[in-house]
């Protein structure tokens, strides 16, 4: 995990995210996470997201480049709009995930605490003759999320996918399978918002009077079912079974690393595991943790991805779960303190489980 501490943590009532999780390092809390997430809701405050990698590519190949590397239709972006992008394995499996703005000269991408490093040297491999820099520019420039789903004019900003923020499919294209509307039964909830870069210095100035923690963001981005890397995914993950089709991966665009295996589960197949919002039991006092089991009866079926105490829904979770079980079902969560029951909603169902 990172060793970054933010300046936000100085700030008074500012509660460290634990040590240990995605968001160590920035402030979890200040002191009321359920106000914090009403503040959110209501389109006001902003999160202290400088633990986010930040990585940019310049020269005139970039655009052209990115797109033959990457799941996304990127050759012809205009400036200013944002996308969201992934590199996957040869196998298809998510490896990298990349919220993707271009301003014209230079291809701006955020991406996971930690991942910058990685990500760079993989790019650098891949430059051979043509007409890109990528440098990893983490230590200028920090990230904020704000609840606001329109660009800033004056900072590059990148926006929450319209899927998930205004509940508006994206422009994905089709194959042989259909579109992406395949794998998605709804979208529970909605989180409407954007990723402001700001030179590290005005981070304070940026976050303003009304900051709120990671803990309210995550529980209004677990509540929509939007997945992150790293909470909804691990090494196995097909972009599939999370909602990644559509709002990350274009269907009518060329070849691309993992491109083979995205085709022929689309085209073909069905994923293995879907992504499903979870409902737990309200009398239970225990939240589960990332990687807690999930059973059907004795029959384990999957894993909880993120868990949250919404300030409307309560006690929710993501899980990645068996193709194969029933939507209907409930299912029990085994944590270290006891088993917590839960209901069901589906998010994505393949087309095979329709």
């Amino acid at each position: 995990m990172t060793t970054y501490r933010s300046p936000a943590l100085e700030v008074p009532g500012a509660v460290p995210a634990p040590k240990g999780t995605i968001d160590e390092g920035v402030p979890w809390h200040y002191g009321d996470p359920h106000a914090e997430q009403r503040r959110l809701a209501a389109g006001r405050g902003a999160v202290d997201l400088s633990h986010r990698g930040v990585v940019t590519v310049n020269g005139p190949d970039r655009l052209t480049w990115l797109h033959s590397l990457t799941t996304q239709h990127l050759e012809a972006l205009p400036p200013g709009v944002s996308t969201t992008a992934l590199i996957l394995t040869p196998q298809g499996h998510v490896e990298h995930e990349l919220h993707l703005v271009d301003d014209g000269s230079t291809t701006w991408i955020t991406v996971e605490p930690g991942t910058a490093p990685d990500l760079v040297g993989y790019l650098d491999s891949m430059r051979f003759m043509l007409r890109v820099e990528v440098a990893d520019v983490t230590e200028k420039w920090a990230v904020v999320w704000e609840p606001v789903h329109e660009g800033d004019p004056a900072a590059v900003t990148w926006l929450v996918a319209p899927d998930f923020a205004l509940g508006e499919a994206s422009d994905s294209g089709t194959d042989r399978g259909g579109d992406a509307s395949r794998y998605v039964d709804h979208r529970p909830n909605l989180i409407a918002g954007r990723e402001v870069l700001v030179p590290r210095g005005e981070l304070l100035d940026r976050l303003g009077s009304e900051p709120v923690g990671t803990w309210a963001l995550e529980a209004l981005r677990v509540a929509a079912a939007a997945p992150r890397l790293g909470a909804e995914t691990d090494h196995r993950t097909l972009p599939h079974e999370v909602g990644w089709i559509g709002p990350a991966v274009h269907l009518s665009k060329g070849c691309y690393r993992g491109q083979e295996a995205v085709a022929r589960v689309h085209n073909l197949g069905a994923p293995p595991r879907r992504l499903a919002l979870l409902h737990l039991d309200g009398g239970a006092e225990v939240l589960p943790e990332h990687g807690d089991a999930v059973f059907v009866g004795d029959r384990e079926v999957g894993w909880i991805a993120s868990a949250a105490r919404h300030h409307e829904l309560g006690p929710v979770a993501t899980a990645v779960l068996k193709r194969n079980v029933p939507v209907e079902v409930d299912v029990v969560v085994r944590t270290a303190l006891g088993d917590v029951a839960a209901a069901q909603e589906a998010v994505i169902v393949s087309a095979a489980g329709r």
